[in-house]
C-alpha cells in the first residue's frame, strides 16, 4: 500500500510539472493535477502494477466561484489505497480530457458533470445530457444558476398560492 504522498512523488519523478499542489492532510488527501496531464496520470496511476488504481470510484464536479473543479476518487482493490484528484478548470470554458479511455465507468460520470455544471470532456465518446432533457438551457448545480420558472408549460417553482394544490397538505399529514 502506498501513502498519498508517496504517489504524489512518484506523480512528480514521472510527470515533471503535472502536479500542481499537494493537500495530504485533513479528511481528503488530494493531488491537484494539472488539466492537460489527466488522462495521462490517470492512466499511469491505473496500469503501474504497484499503483493499480483499478476503480474510479467518484467523478464529480464542483463550482469553486471563479472556477470549476472535477474531482477523481480512485481506488486500488488489488493494493488497498486511495487517492483524490482535483482537476481546475476556467470558468468561462471549463473543458477537461476525458478518462473514459482509462475507467469505462467515467462515461456516465463525466455526463453527469457536463449536464449538471457544465465541464466538457475532450474526447469523450458520447457527451450529452443524461438526466436534464436536451433543451435545458444552463447547469443547474452552478452556484450562479438561475432556476426557470417554468419549462415546456409546467410551472417549476413553488410559490405561496396554489402549489402544488392548495388541499394537498392533508394529503401528509
Amino acid at each position: 500500500m502506498a501513502t498519498p504522498a508517496e504517489i504524489a512523488e512518484r506523480l512528480k519523478a514521472r510527470f515533471e510539472g503535472a502536479v500542481l499542489e499537494t493537500a495530504l492532510d485533513g479528511k481528503l488527501p488530494h493531488l491537484v493535477i494539472e488539466s492537460s496531464r489527466i488522462k495521462d496520470v490517470c492512466a499511469f496511476l491505473k496500469d503501474n502494477p504497484e499503483l493499480a488504481f483499478d476503480f474510479l470510484s467518484a467523478l464529480a464536479g464542483v463550482d469553486q466561484g471563479e472556477q470549476l473543479e472535477v474531482v477523481y476518487l480512485l481506488y486500488s482493490y488489488p493494493r488497498r489505497h486511495s487517492l483524490a484528484l482535483k482537476v481546475r478548470a476556467p470558468r468561462a470554458e471549463p473543458v477537461v480530457p476525458s478518462v473514459t479511455s482509462v475507467w469505462p465507468a467515467a462515461n456516465w460520470h463525466e455526463r453527469e458533470t457536463f449536464d449538471l455544471m457544465g465541464i466538457r470532456f475532450s474526447g469523450h465518446p458520447d457527451l450529452r445530457r443524461i438526466l436534464m432533457p436536451e433543451d435545458w438551457v444552463g447547469h443547474p448545480l452552478r452556484k450562479d444558476y438561475k432556476y426557470p420558472e417554468s419549462y415546456d408549460g409546467i410551472k417549476l417553482r413553488r410559490d405561496e398560492e396554489g402549489w402544488p394544490d392548495p388541499g394537498a397538505e392533508e394529503l401528509y399529514k
